[in-house]
């Protein structure tokens, strides 16, 4: 098996309740990254994590595989990648997964086939997004509500000579099977940014 794609669902958030399939636009929310998924043709195995019978019901019908995941990767202090790597480890293995988050309605197919196509030697290739305003013009408050540049060098530089910043889009990653099993660090020297339209 070569590509799998690890959609993450679990069913207890405190912010908004079942998020994952709360309606966005006609659908469960988690209905657009599973059918974007399927659509775009780079995946064997199409596969929501979860720990809640609601998601999987709605998983299955809107066509992916269910793998339901342990207690201890369900809570609010489990991560997004042990849960890659039980999935691919319970799954049998695979050489690349693609851990889609279940809450990304604007995922697309050309994203997701230009992630794989730029992991190539890296261990990671995640979408990412400029930020709307130069982060090194950003200022501070103390407690007196009194504000200050938290990069005073770059006060007086213009914005269109700042360098751009980037942030995890929060779509997709994809990932060597082995970065994932061995919890490497996505944010290191060996992944490389999917550039996203804000």
């Amino acid at each position: 098996m070569k590509n799998v794609a690890i959609i993450p669902a679990r069913g207890g958030s405190k912010r908004i309740p079942h998020k994952n399939i709360k309606p966005f636009c006609g659908k469960p929310i988690i209905a657009w990254p599973i059918e974007t998924a399927l659509k775009s043709g780079l995946f064997d195995r199409v596969v929501v994590s979860t720990d809640d019978e609601a998601i999987v019901a709605v998983a299955r019908e809107c066509g992916a595989e269910v793998l339901r995941r342990p207690v201890e990767l369900a809570d609010d202090y489990a991560g997004v990648l042990p849960v890659v790597s039980h999935a691919i480890h319970t799954l049998g293995g695979c050489e690349r997964a693609c851990l889609i988050y279940a809450t990304a309605p604007f995922v697309r197919p050309g994203d997701l086939k230009q992630g794989l196509e730029l992991l190539g030697g890296n261990d990671f290739a995640l979408s990412v997004t400029p930020f709307e305003s130069p982060v090194f013009r950003a200022l501070k408050r103390d407690e007196a509500g009194r504000i200050a540049p938290i990069w005073p060098e770059y006060e007086k530089t213009r914005s269109q000579d700042l360098p751009v910043a980037w942030h995890d889009a929060g779509q997709f990653c994809w990932g060597k099977a082995e970065a994932f099993l061995e919890n490497r660090p996505v944010f290191s020297g060996v992944s490389v940014g999917v550039p996203i339209p804000p």
